[in-house]
């Protein structure tokens, strides 16, 4: 994914290029980008006073700030399309107009969304949070919203920033931070000893690795072959007949499927496990489509889990 993310910090350079020459008549625009770039989620204030302007890289991390600042928030997210890569997604100058506007930005990190880095540089006066950094899971995979200890740091780091931003709304942030967290302790908790029977995965991708950790679900997949998905390579031909032979005779209960990511061989792959009655269970990298509530959509993953390792 080298290739791809070098794209995204020339694609990010040339969006800022274009805020330069034009950022008035960007902002004036800025609401007719929601259908493919910048998504905005904002609604009247009954406590009064302005919103605090939010931009997060993608919906994933804009939907735990929403649950946190509620309405007291206006926030803005890049990435919203569930067929949207980060690694590859070239920055709009609306999106610049909304990261310089910004008193909070929020990134995922960990080299996912690079584009973001040049972006949040625009926003001067914000505070600045990187979720991999507030997570610390001591781990190389970046997709930490499926660490839910992780996501639960990421909200209480939220609730301390915005509490500086608009400190007479520090109280409500802290507890709606500790209502959320109350809802993935809940998650965890079923989530919990799901693998206790030694049930073992295969994996196109390592995207759900912190909830597989959880649920102390062993990984079976070769490394070669998730290295090579992930890197956009030829997978060797000796990991793929290993995944293979790891189906067909049914040593896992389930192959967990990155659906924002589809080659000839996970495609392959998917119909192996399907034909021989092994459980797919698709895994996303933003909201699947009409979904805008984490806890939501993290209870049909974990629901789906469960189901498979039945």
């Amino acid at each position: 994914m080298n290739s791809r993310r070098t794209k995204s910090v020339f694609a990010a350079v040339s969006a800022l290029a274009v805020l330069a020459l034009g950022a008035t008549a960007c902002a004036s625009s800025d609401k007719a980008s929601t259908g493919s770039g910048s998504q905005n989620a904002s609604a009247a204030n009954p406590g009064g006073g302005e919103k605090i302007k939010v931009v997060a890289s993608t919906d994933v991390w804009g939907s735990v700030v929403t649950a946190v600042g509620g309405d007291k928030v206006e926030v803005t997210s890049i990435i919203h399309d569930p067929s949207a890569d980060p690694h590859s997604y070239e920055t709009t100058a609306s999106d610049a107009v909304a990261a310089k506007n910004a008193k909070l930005t929020l990134s995922n990190g960990g080299g996912y969304d690079d584009f973001f880095s040049k972006l949040a540089d625009q926003a001067t006066g914000a505070q600045k949070l990187v979720a991999v950094d507030i997570a610390a899971t001591g781990n190389e995979n970046e997709h930490v919203w499926y660490s839910l200890p992780g996501v639960e740091k990421v909200a209480d780091q939220v609730a301390a920033k915005l509490g500086e931003i608009q400190p007479a709304s520090k109280d409500a942030f802290t507890a709606n931070a500790t209502a959320f967290k109350g809802k993935t302790q809940e998650l965890l908790k079923k989530v919990s000893g799901l693998g206790a029977s030694g049930a073992k995965v295969v994996a196109t991708e390592p995207v759900a690795h912190y909830l597989l950790d959880s649920a102390k679900v062993t990984d079976a997949t070769p490394p070669a072959f998730a290295e090579a998905v992930e890197a956009e390579q030829d997978v060797p031909a000796a990991a793929l007949n290993e995944v293979k032979q790891l189906i067909s005779g049914k040593q896992v209960k389930a192959l967990v499927n990155n659906a924002q990511t589809t080659t000839p061989v996970t495609q392959q792959v998917v119909g192996d496990a399907k034909n021989a009655g092994i459980a797919v269970i698709d895994v996303t990298e933003t909201l699947p489509q009409g979904v805008t509530d984490y806890i939501a959509w993290m209870t049909k993953e974990v629901d789906a889990l469960a189901g498979a390792l039945k």
